[in-house]
């Protein structure tokens, strides 16, 4: 486990940095991540590389112990950039350029910012490539800026042209017939600003998604050009942002990495686990944290601090579900800037603030389980699909304004994680080979491949469980010919007759638990048999005369070797979908680990490559617990790595206590 935070030795005296260093030791870390807001100090003039203070800094760290990790500096070009060169500052919707002084204000498309993001990135990559120290670079910081510049526009319109080859395909993908939207000239396509036409606003995600690919690209190929091997490549993203598809901007880096803040309020293990999973899901490989929340962020309504305990409790969280690094954002506040009343480990002053001793803790648990944890991932049997082409798709005609296509994801997810349960959030086109039970929330887009691979995984005897507005559009974001869910419609024997927005709960009858009653809520559509062996498993009860009566659930049984696929045409109320995710799971034989473990207490387990389990136990409650475990097997006991205490049918976890388990040869 790597263990540290982010540092900015730029923004102190020298005679200060030992100080900060000989704190970071103190408190277990291990690696520091610098320079990625520091080109004005690397490049105070315009070719003019000042790299002295940054040798120090890494010379200091590497003295004392601790690896570094070099952001690259392009979220936060400097003045002399910016001023003498206006065209590289991103445009806004409202057409003003933005405002240097802040971070992520260029645009990432703009072949003179190119120009530059090359030069420092290959300065720093000749300097710190061969460099031991160094252990890998983060490219940038938290990609998020949208450009509406006259050049991207161009370049926009090039994409398109590059896409269609001819004008007349492009009008018949986006039906432009409509409200007289025809194009004789790709100069005449305009950028969506605001609600426009379907087809022409998911092109336009998916060019940003191009433009952040090409610029990740440029940076990539600098520093594989000078640095070693065994230096990764990543880059920090924000969990459920959807400016971007993170899959394919993510197939260049050798791992993901994100920045985890609660921010207002408190953490919640079964909604914030899916985003680690998300996270995860993205290169199918265990993940870093490169920034996380100590104590309390400054950019909320409500910038609450972390309760005692529970940064601690978001450390092992974070293990349970894949991470392999952990870093603090950041180790000390600076005097001046946007972030001063951002949570630190240091004060201004440069004493330890309160949450410095619970990240020393967590330095020295780590500390401990390291060599354990290497190498060591996550696998699971349960995946869900997850498509930014889809949220966009949703998110642009809700139709519904509570319909959240994240929301109703983490709604499928959570009653997975009550059971401990782990699953996978993978693309929609992933290879679903290694599971046996694959759920799609809300998969409005179908392309090719997915349903190739959908089918594929039935017919192999996989359990496959279709959501609401599933396959209604094709890849162009147009309307299939056929009703929901479109090109599956056969595999899964039923059609979506007619779908309702609901301004009422509707009662819903389920078969797969004793006629359990429950309601749909947000969501509803009837679900109409077009084979002969489809078997009904839940109807909506009265409700607006066009449900009262009709399919709300259908399963059949595909293939020789056990295929079903499940179609569900309900938004679930939280009980009726626990218990459809008790029935899922009994009937693919899928076995919940710990099945007696009560609410509130968390199960991860990390396998390694000989198939030693490490079993993480996170008791999220403000009391003690115990929990009934299996005994190990003959000639080996349960051991806590963190107490080296070992256990046999009993485990007693104190409040917002840890537990990481292994067996271990008596």
């Amino acid at each position: 486990m790597e263990f540290g935070s982010a540092w900015y030795p730029e923004h102190w005296p020298e005679e200060r940095w030992a100080e900060d260093v000989r704190l970071m030791c103190e408190a277990g870390f291990i690696v520091a991540r610098i320079g990625e807001f520091a080109w004005s100090s690397l490049e105070p003039v315009e070719g003019h590389f000042q790299f002295e203070w940054m040798d120090r800094a890494i010379c200091l760290l590497h003295k004392n112990g601790i690896s570094v990790v070099i952001g690259t500096p392009t979220a936060a070009p400097p003045a002399w950039l910016t001023h003498h060169n206006p065209e590289v500052l991103a445009v806004e919707p409202n057409g003003r350029p933005a405002q240097h002084g802040n971070r992520c204000h260029v645009s990432p498309g703009n072949s003179t910012y190119h120009k530059y993001t090359r030069r420092i990135v290959e300065q720093l990559a000749r300097r710190y490539g061969q460099d031991e120290r160094v252990i890998g670079w983060q490219i940038d910081n938290e990609y998020n800026r949208i450009d509406y510049s006259e050049a991207t526009h161009r370049q926009f319109q090039v994409y398109l042209k590059e896409k269609f080859v001819r004008i007349q395909s492009l009008n018949d993908f986006w039906s432009t017939a409509y409200w007289s939207q025809s194009y004789t000239d790709w100069n005449e396509i305009p950028l969506p600003i605001g609600p426009h036409n379907p087809g022409l606003m998911l092109a336009f995600k998916q060019f940003i998604t191009k433009i952040w690919c090409d610029f990740q690209k440029i940076q990539i190929a600098s520093l594989r050009l000078y640095a070693r091997p065994e230096q990764w490549i990543s880059h920090n993203f924000m969990e459920w942002f959807e400016g971007f598809d993170h899959y394919e901007v993510s197939a260049d880096l050798d791992f993901a990495s994100w920045d985890w803040c609660v921010g207002t309020g408190h953490m919640n293990h079964l909604m914030t686990g899916a985003a680690h999973d998300m996270i995860r899901g993205l290169k199918r490989k265990n993940f870093w944290l490169m920034e996380t929340q100590p104590g309390s962020v400054n950019w909320q309504g409500v910038n609450n601090q972390l309760n005692r305990g529970e940064g601690r409790r978001m450390a092992w969280h974070a293990v349970a579900h894949g991470a392999d690094a952990l870093l603090y954002w950041q180790l000390r506040s600076a005097p001046g800037g946007q972030e001063q009343l951002h949570g630190s480990l240091l004060g201004p002053d440069g004493a330890p603030r309160p949450f410095y001793s619970e990240a020393a803790q967590i330095g020295k648990e780590f500390k401990k389980v390291s060599k354990k944890l290497r190498g060591t991932t996550i696998k699971n049997s349960v995946a869900l699909l997850h498509s930014y082409d889809s949220r966009w798709s949703i998110n642009a005609q809700r139709h519904h304004k509570d319909f959240d296509p994240v929301g109703f994801l983490r709604h499928c997810y959570r009653s997975f994680a009550a059971r401990n349960v782990g699953t996978d959030i993978i693309s929609a086109e992933a290879d679903l080979s290694e599971f046996r039970l694959v759920i799609v929330p809300a998969l409005v887009i179908l392309s090719e491949k997915t349903m190739e691979n959908l089918t594929t995984f039935v017919e192999g005897g996989g359990t496959l469980l279709l959501t609401i507005r599933c396959g209604q559009k094709e890849t162009h974001n147009a309307l299939f010919p056929t009703r929901q869910p479109g090109p599956l419609r056969e595999l899964a024997g039923v059609e979506v007759e007619e779908y309702f927005a609901l301004d009422a709960a509707v009662p819903i009858y389920s078969e797969w638990s004793d006629s359990l009653a429950g309601e749909s809520t947000i969501w509803a559509e009837i679900l109409k048999p077009i084979a002969e062996d489809v078997q009904i498993l839940a109807k909506f009860g009265e409700s607006n005369g066009w449900l009262d009566g009709r399919c709300a659930c259908s399963c059949r049984n595909v293939g020789e070797k056990g295929g079903r696929v499940i179609v569900l045409g309900a938004w679930l109320s939280d009980t009726l979908q626990d218990s459809l995710t008790a029935w899922l799971l009994e009937t693919t034989h899928i076995d919940v680990p710990f099945s007696d473990i009560p609410t509130g207490v968390e199960v991860g387990r990390r396998v390694s490559e000989a198939g030693e389990e490490i079993w993480i136990f996170i008791n999220h409650k403000n009391h003690s617990v115990t929990l009934n475990i299996p005994s190990a097997p003959a000639g080996s006991a349960n051991l806590d790595l963190l107490t080296d205490e070992t256990f046999e049918a009993a485990l007693p976890i104190p409040a917002d206590g840890i537990r990481v388990l292994t067996n271990q040869q008596a």
